[in-house]
């Protein structure tokens, strides 16, 4: 007998952005279909349409593209999918599995708080659930029904969860669960019961704020006589204070960390570690990822978003960039900020950051002291260090410079030297003063490297200020 297809889904609901939880949710399923050799599938849950919006679709897709998370099948879209949903009702009406409930909300409000008081747990009472030799109330004239689910009275609904183990739920605990609103309208749980149903998904994983829907699915599933897939739900993603991870955290959409400079291959590395782990390995590919992620190992607490470490990840994966591939990342970036590229070494100037870098911004950044246009240093530096005990060994370096055979770091290192040793003066008396002539600024990378990559013909221009 053949194993079936693994086949996972990520279902996001189309009214935000992509935010990190979700992204790690997206990213198991696809690692976990991956390992297997399954199948991933996109579904936008967009049945709330007050609150979804094209845009935050695109968000999502935009999201997962960036992080490589490509989808086997898909996106496909609930609001599509309402024909198939109604007639999934109108087939449970039929079998007694679903039936109309004429309660209004208030009265159902009134019902929970009459069971709160006998301390109970407050749900619905079942007033308009058929039973065997019970009478129900005469149909209200001009009030539309909702469709209610008719739970399992009694018994119990259990699944073995990937990292909880065994879960249990008293049926008697779970009220009947709306199914279709007045208008007509399907609701969320049971639409995703259908989706999973109709694409076969195997495997749900997914946050563990969806823990209280899963025995409600579990029981249409099986009113409807489908498949029940495997589930895994994952402990939330906390931020550094140990509180859920929101906005005042910092960024939680994916693609704030794209702007900010951070690597894709970055993110998948951390996000995969935030709550699974392969032994003590930190770094690994996206490949070993796949190769490795086998369902075990996830983790059962919540993880902790911390983002010193996600720069230390993004560090490492920034050294292992080629100059080309650092050029096309970081160009962009700084000529967003209005700088030059076209006049310097930019494969020079980013090597002389790579090693101390956190992120692309960074890099940028760091990159306008050679792209952007010079701006001569403040006065009161100028006035602190450009002064008369400095011109002679500028002169002399002036003079050494126009000379050299030569202009490289090497060179210009030695030149600096000899200055030096013809003064008796120590490196920052003719160092800082070269820094601010040439470049503005007191504090840079190395100075001869620096003056390299500007070029003879500049440097000599600025000293010549002086």
């Amino acid at each position: 007998m053949s194993t079936p297809t693994i086949r996972t889904r990520f279902a996001p609901s189309p009214t935000g952005f992509l935010h990190l939880g979700g992204a790690r949710t997206a990213l198991y399923s696809w690692a976990y279909a991956r390992h297997h050799q399954g199948t991933f599938v996109l579904r936008v849950e967009d049945t709330d349409l007050e609150r979804s919006t094209p845009e935050a679709v695109q968000a999502i897709i935009d999201g997962m593209q960036w992080l490589g998370l490509t989808h086997d099948e898909g996106p496909f879209y609930q609001t599509q999918h309402f024909d198939r949903y109604k007639a999934v009702i109108a087939q449970m009406l039929e079998q007694g599995t679903a039936y109309y409930c004429y309660s209004t909300p208030e009265e159902v409000e009134q019902m929970r708080e009459a069971a709160k008081a006998q301390g109970l747990k407050p749900k619905y009472d079942g007033t308009w659930r058929p039973e065997p030799g019970k009478t129900l109330p005469a149909i209200p004239a001009d009030r539309k029904p909702v469709v209610r689910f008719k739970n399992p009275a009694s018994g119990v609904v259990s699944w073995d969860d990937m990292l909880k183990g065994v879960i249990s739920i008293d049926n008697q605990e779970l009220d009947d669960l709306i199914i279709a609103r007045q208008d007509g309208t399907p609701t969320y749980n049971f639409c995703v019961v259908v989706d999973d149903w109709d694409m076969q998904i195997t495997h749900v994983i997914r946050g563990d704020d969806h823990v209280n829907n899963t025995p409600r699915q579990i029981n249409i599933l099986k009113a409807l006589n489908a498949p029940l897939p495997v589930y895994g739900h994952v402990p939330m993603i906390l931020g550094p204070d140990g509180q859920k991870l929101s906005k005042r955290h910092g960024a939680v959409s994916v693609m704030e960390y794209d702007k900010d400079g951070y690597l894709p291959e970055a993110m998948v590395n951390y996000l995969a570690r935030l709550g699974w782990s392969h032994g003590d390995d930190e770094i690994f590919s996206r490949e070993e990822l796949v190769q490795w992620f086998d369902g075990h190992n996830l983790s059962k607490s919540a993880a902790q978003w911390d983002p010193k470490k996600l720069n230390w990840v993004n560090a490492h994966y920034i050294k292992q960039l080629s100059d080309a591939q650092l050029i096309a990342a970081v160009a962009p970036r700084i000529q967003a900020r209005g700088g030059a590229i076209e006049s310097v070494d930019l494969g020079a100037v980013l090597s002389l950051y790579k090693d101390r870098a956190e992120t692309l911004e960074q890099l940028a950044q760091d990159a306008m002291l050679f792209c952007a246009p010079f701006t001569a240093a403040d006065a009161e530096l100028q006035e602190q260090f450009l002064t008369d005990a400095a011109k002679p060994l500028v002169a002399d370096f002036k003079q050494g410079a126009q000379a050299l055979e030569s202009w490289n770091a090497e060179a210009i290192s030695a030149l600096i030297k000899q200055v030096l040793a013809a003064h008796s003066a120590k490196m920052p008396a003719l160092a800082i003063p070269l820094r601010l002539l040439v470049t503005g600024q007191k504090q840079t990378p190395a100075v001869d490297q620096v003056l390299a990559i500007i070029g003879r013909e500049v440097v000599l221009e600025r000293l010549a200020q002086f």
